[in-house]
């Protein structure tokens, strides 16, 4: 499957969510139901996956942790604000 048929299927699947929850929940909230969700249509996900950090000789076994990991390519970030901001707003990174 390529990554943009994956990407359309979890904001359905976010959509699908958020319209029958509402807004103002947890983050964990909504996250356990895209979970729920996104693993329902067939599609494998991975919560709080671990993500190292390796700078120079350093490394952080989790340096990050990742709310939701799909399909081992595309990293979901839930976010539950009241607005966004500049913060918030993700950078595709490319290798």
């Amino acid at each position: 499957m390529q990554d943009n048929e994956i990407t359309e299927k979890i904001i359905q699947c976010a959509i699908k969510v958020h319209s029958k929850l509402g807004p103002g929940l947890l983050e964990s909230a909504y996250k356990e139901c895209l979970f729920y969700e996104l693993s329902k249509i067939g599609l494998f996900a991975e919560k709080e996956k671990s993500l190292p950090l390796v700078y120079e000789e350093v490394k952080l076994d989790c340096g990050y942790r990742l709310d939701i990991f799909v399909e081992n390519k595309i990293v979901v970030e839930i976010k539950s604000v009241e607005s966004l901001h500049d913060i918030h707003l993700a950078q595709v990174l490319t290798y």
